[in-house]
């Protein structure tokens, strides 16, 4: 069988273990490696490689980085490439509708849900934020909408009571290449038959926002915990301390505080605990307040000389 010539868009270290099981695959050849532009990242404003593109310097696999997609000269390479699939995962731009007809395979997307479950940017955030036991998966074939593509193929993987955003998001990136490799043999074979999403039974997952770490005092324990998980490494979990802003790590616990209201804060033999909603309680590990170190729940509590009624979030 002729081996099946490839694009690769995609950025972050989601998608590298996918272009490293195909760029190591005799069945496929990887044309190029579409990726973002170089940008400055960090305190320093140091200009850094995208994961996918150290990825495919160190396979010698050529890098392409437009400005945009979109623009003419853009097009006419990627037309110029005739590739049978693109396989795009994670690329960080929109494709067009006029650019979908381009391989005769489609463009093959690896997104981290079960899909129609999670639409948009950050399904695996929000999958955690909510709450959820069970991620994965899905192949599909990519339209003009957002994540409303036939899906191709999937696969469940269980989500662990403590995980966070980075620890399922390395997991699902090293299952799904295995995935992606499976798709593009089935629909070079023809053995594989895409299948519309139910768009009734879709929920959204759309990027985050600073905002989305702020801690509702008002919801359980639980939920506040999920969305610590989900929420890391950004935005976090904050909340407000005598009017200054402070990082929260914790974990439900069993302890009752049924008599102190969502917010307030007791300590008890050098642990730190905080009401939550539906009279549930927090065991705080860790307090970073703004410009500082971190430093444990009970350095926190000794160093703010907490007093009686004092709470988390604004007075």
């Amino acid at each position: 069988m002729n081996r099946l010539r490839l694009l690769f868009c995609g950025t972050p270290g989601f998608a590298v273990p996918s272009f490293q099981k195909l760029v190591s695959s005799s069945e496929f050849e990887i044309l190029a490696a579409y990726t973002q532009p170089d940008r400055p990242r960090g305190r320093g404003q140091e200009v850094s490689l995208s994961p996918v593109k150290q990825a495919a310097l160190t396979a010698n696999v050529p890098v392409r980085q437009p400005a945009s997609i979109r623009l003419p000269d853009a097009e006419q390479e990627l037309r110029r490439f005739s590739p049978d699939a693109i396989v795009i995962i994670a690329y960080g731009q929109i494709i067009p509708a006029r650019l979908l007809d381009i391989p005769r395979l489609g463009w093959i997307n690896l997104h981290a849900s079960l899909l129609p479950k999670f639409r948009g940017a950050a399904p695996i955030h929000w999958a955690i934020a909510n709450g959820e036991s069970v991620s994965g998966n899905t192949t599909m074939r990519i339209d003009a909408g957002m994540d409303t593509g036939e899906m191709l193929l999937q696969q469940a993987l269980p989500i662990g009571p403590d995980e966070t955003t980075p620890q399922l998001a390395e997991r699902l990136a090293q299952a799904g290449a295995q995935l992606v490799v499976d798709t593009l043999r089935g629909l070079a074979s023809g053995q594989l038959t895409p299948r519309a999403q139910d768009s009734a039974e879709a929920t959204l997952a759309p990027i985050l926002k600073r905002e989305d770490g702020q801690i509702v005092w008002e919801r359980s324990a639980k939920e506040i915990y999920n969305r610590m998980r989900g929420f890391t490494p950004w935005p976090g979990a904050y909340s407000e301390f005598r009017g200054q802003l402070c990082h929260l790590s914790a974990r439900p616990s069993s302890k009752s505080l049924s008599a102190l209201t969502p917010g307030e804060i007791h300590a008890e033999a050098g642990e730190v605990y905080v009401a939550c909603g539906a009279a549930t309680t927090l065991h705080l590990s860790h307090v970073k307040l703004e410009g500082r170190k971190q430093v444990s729940a009970r350095e926190f509590a000794n160093g703010a000389r907490l007093q009686p009624g004092e709470r988390f979030g604004k007075a």
